[in-house]
């Protein structure tokens, strides 16, 4: 069976909360895949066999209509049960509350049950169903419903969206630093960040240094881990391996290797690690 991916980015109001949306069907070449946090939230709506999930550290869901990923900086193990059918909604570092109306602190590093958490997830999964929606068209429909129940009265999504922007510019910057450009005390920066984003600044800023590390690396060439890690600032390359043994699940040469091994010509290195095991 081939694999099909479909992904966008949804524009306008709705893009500044949601990163992608994507349709997954058929089967990966691999038995299971180690995904690398990115500070977001996912949204997994199962339109076919069950999808095993299991957080680094944390108890196996089995995802039969549909899974949440809270945010979180550690690995989360995607195993699926058969062919995969998946409609997967991922959200910005501020989007949770906006897009789905959860609290994701209390969500931080677990998995769970997405039509018990999201009653728009039912309906959607049952119209996407009904429908035979595949592709375009059944991104088409979960963005209508996101941008229906788009809830943008928050007080505090500004502030820590512009937490998030220079976090992302220089994930090195002192988060006093950056609490006194906003005007606020390191403390409130703190609060009022994990509220909306469910991670802490300093946490957010270690995904996201090593995020861009990955997005760096050129799988198929030598990698300069020393050179990079100076230039990303870390203090020495065995900071750097230890940032990615805990965001990816497995060491750099270890990540490397198994992009190599099932990474398509021309394709991007993608943040996860496939596992043939």
């Amino acid at each position: 069976m081939d694999f099909a991916f479909t992904e966008r980015r949804p524009g306008g109001r709705l893009g500044r909360y949601v990163e992608s949306l994507w349709h997954a069907r058929g089967q990966i070449p691999y038995r299971r895949e180690r995904i690398a946090p990115t500070g977001s939230t996912v949204a997994g709506i199962v339109l076919g066999p069950p999808i095993r999930q299991t957080p680094d550290g944390g108890p196996e869901f089995l995802a039969v209509t549909g899974f949440l990923i809270g945010p979180h900086d550690r690995p989360v193990l995607n195993e699926p049960t058969a062919g995969t059918h998946c409609v997967g909604i991922v959200t910005t570092p501020i989007g949770c509350r906006a897009v789905l109306g959860l609290d994701p602190a209390p969500l931080r590093g677990r998995v769970a049950d997405l039509p018990a958490l999201w009653p728009a997830g039912r309906a959607l999964r049952a119209d996407l169903l009904a429908a035979g929606a595949e592709g375009g068209e059944a991104l088409d429909r979960t963005e209508a419903v996101l941008a229906a129940g788009l809830d943008e009265s928050d007080r505090g999504l500004d502030r820590v969206a512009a937490a998030v922007a220079a976090l992302e510019a220089d994930p090195a910057r002192p988060v006093g630093d950056l609490a006194a450009d906003l005007g606020i005390s390191h403390g409130h920066l703190d609060r009022e960040f994990t509220r909306v984003v469910g991670l802490s600044p300093r946490t957010l800023a270690r995904v996201l240094r090593v995020r861009r590390l990955l997005e760096r690396v050129d799988v198929r060439d030598r990698v300069a881990w020393t050179r990079m890690a100076a230039e990303l600032g870390w203090y020495d390359q065995a900071h750097l391996i230890r940032d990615v043994v805990r965001h990816t699940g497995v060491p750099p040469s270890a990540y490397v290797a198994a992009q190599r091994r099932f990474l398509e010509p021309g394709e991007e290195a993608p943040g996860f690690v496939p596992e043939a095991g």
